[in-house]
């Protein structure tokens, strides 16, 4: 495979400033490039392992994130104002069998063990902790949830920070100004100045979405900029809008507007035994899987179009955040507490979406659960894969130092 073709092919027509950023990051680390690349991973799995498609002998229908890796879990305020700590990435979501998601999570383990400051063979502990940590969820058949009061570890102790973050010191972080006169700050990191035109197209829609909405004032934007953030998705249009909301010096929200692409899944499944859904656009199809993986949906989540383009619209929360996995302050303990909870939160998220639009049912995934003819061949996989991750890089950083992936000069 030709995967200087295939980066280049899947990012053709992305916005170049923001693109520039996301090759510049994957040259960073092996797990920084597979951040990046799920659209290249899937296509380097293994053919003839039938752990890997749908059917008796493989592994059952679920609902998918289809990007699940270490660090797409974080916290969230859900609709009921309470905060949660769960799976945050659905851009990628698909109907998928349920070994692909487990697959790719234990791959970032053992591709992210520099990042974990771990050696190798600690990293693959990691991957078998998790692995009974989701057999064992499978077994029990009930979808948990994690909230602040139920966390423990790493993840009780970002949840209690949370609850000392101040809404408007997150605000002023992003911002200037007062009231009315609150301006975003174009800082190079977060925000980039967004065109006139980007400027009067946002508006538009922001205007025609007010006039949608119970309280149109709440909607009145203040500025819009271009927003940079994430990794795989860097390149795609995407704006932070400030808005009036309750109004007042430090009432102002942060609204996240991004495009919405098709999942890179979508044309691969088939092959696997898995059709997928027609759904009317890709944003439908990622706000949808979000809110029936999700414990509680996210407070605050919109599939919308802007023109011909879907995109998602969304609050930015002072309570999301993921969790510091920083040597310094974490314990092995903790690391495999952590390693466990992304194993169960994987199984309640597929056990909470089971049986809805060609999912398999929880008898199914329990039965799953139950069986350990797949175990070995799955940490195995995950190995050949982590491996190849970590080869596709070395060719990537090497083709990126030679300038191929040079596409703006800023």
């Amino acid at each position: 495979m030709d995967i200087i073709h295939q980066i280049l092919s899947h990012n053709a027509g992305r916005e170049p400033e923001r693109l520039q950023r996301k090759y510049d990051r994957m040259r960073e680390s092996a797990f920084v490039f597979l951040r990046a690349t799920c659209h290249l991973f899937w296509r380097r799995l293994p053919a003839g392992l039938a752990l890997f498609e749908a059917g008796p002998d493989g592994a059952p229908a679920v609902w998918s994130c289809g990007d699940l890796h270490f660090e797409n879990v974080g916290s969230y305020e859900g609709d009921n104002l309470q905060t949660y700590f769960d799976i945050n990435d659905f851009d990628e979501s698909a109907l998928a069998p349920a070994s692909w998601d487990l697959l790719r999570l234990l791959a970032s383990l053992r591709v992210g063990a520099d990042t974990l400051e771990i050696d190798a063979e600690a990293a693959r502990a990691l991957c078998r902790t998790t692995l009974q940590a989701y057999v064992q969820a499978l077994r029990r058949g009930k979808a948990f949830w994690i909230e602040r009061d139920v966390a423990d570890g790493v993840v009780r102790e970002l949840l209690d920070q949370l609850r000392r973050r101040d809404a408007e010191a997150f605000l002023d972080k992003r911002s200037s100004g007062r009231g009315a006169s609150r301006r975003l700050k174009v800082d190079g990191k977060r925000a980039l100045k967004a065109s006139e035109a980007e400027q009067q197209q946002v508006r538009a829609f922001m205007a025609d979405f007010a006039a949608t909405q119970p309280d149109p004032d709440f909607f009145r934007v203040l500025d819009v900029e271009r927003r940079v953030a994430g990794t795989g998705s860097l390149g795609l249009a995407r704006w932070v809008v400030l808005v009036q909301g309750e109004g007042g010096d430090s009432g102002q929200r942060l609204l996240d507007l991004k495009q919405a692409v098709p999942s890179s899944l979508e044309a691969l499944l088939p092959a696997h035994g898995m059709a997928q859904p027609a759904w009317p656009d890709a944003a439908t199809r990622i706000v949808t899987l979000q809110q029936r993986l999700q414990a509680v949906p996210m407070a605050w989540l919109h599939a919308v179009s802007l023109g011909d383009s879907p995109c998602v619209l969304r609050e930015l929360q002072p309570t999301e955040d993921r969790v510091s996995l920083d040597r310094a302050t974490t314990s092995g303990e903790e690391l495999r507490d952590f390693a466990a909870t992304l194993g169960r939160l994987l199984a309640w998220a597929q056990l909470r979406s089971g049986g809805q639009g060609g999912s398999a049912n929880a008898d199914a995934l329990i039965a799953f659960g139950a069986r350990q003819d797949w175990h070995a061949s799955m940490l195995d996989t995950a190995e050949t894969m982590a491996l190849q991750v970590e080869q596709d890089w070395a060719v990537y950083a090497a083709a990126h130092d030679a300038g191929r992936f040079r596409v703006f000069e800023g």
